[in-house]
């Protein structure tokens, strides 16, 4: 049976990979400073993004995602193994994003991929230390004129 302190880890630790992805999907960059240590390592490399630290992959964030219209970063499946003050998971992101052509065409790409997140305890607060991702799929559906 898990403890209390282990129920409260993994709530957490749930909740903090929640506010990341409302932070994402609002553009809000600085409450990432929140969300992931100040030495964090971000690798979004494996669904074509940016690699390196927090000021780094804010600034790509910034750059890149006002470039699609819509986009939800949407999780679930974690797995979850706390070890006193560290902790890892594993878990699923199911991501769509809109796309516009110079055209005004619009199409939906799917990005299918897993978190794999190392969490550090600092201050009493968990935060993600290391993230990168592992690629399952992207798919791209046909273009939708005037849509």
């Amino acid at each position: 049976m898990l403890s209390l302190q282990e129920i409260s880890d993994r709530l957490e630790i749930q909740d903090l990979m929640v506010r990341y992805s409302h932070a994402v999907d609002t553009r809000q960059w600085d409450l990432l400073d929140d969300i992931f240590t100040a030495d964090a390592h971000i690798d979004y490399s494996a669904m074509g993004g940016a690699t390196g630290d927090l000021a780094s992959t804010k600034a790509f964030l910034a750059a890149t995602l006002p470039n699609f219209p819509a986009y939800q970063h949407l999780i679930s499946n974690s797995s979850i193994t706390v070890d006193g003050d560290s902790a890892t998971a594993r878990t699923i992101c199911h991501n769509p994003m809109l796309i516009k052509d110079h055209d005004g065409n619009q199409t939906l790409m799917f990005c299918g991929l897993w978190y794999l997140d190392e969490f550090a305890r600092i201050d009493g607060q968990w935060r993600i230390a290391k993230r990168s991702e592992e690629k399952s799929y992207m798919y791209l559906t046909p273009a939708t004129p005037g849509f």
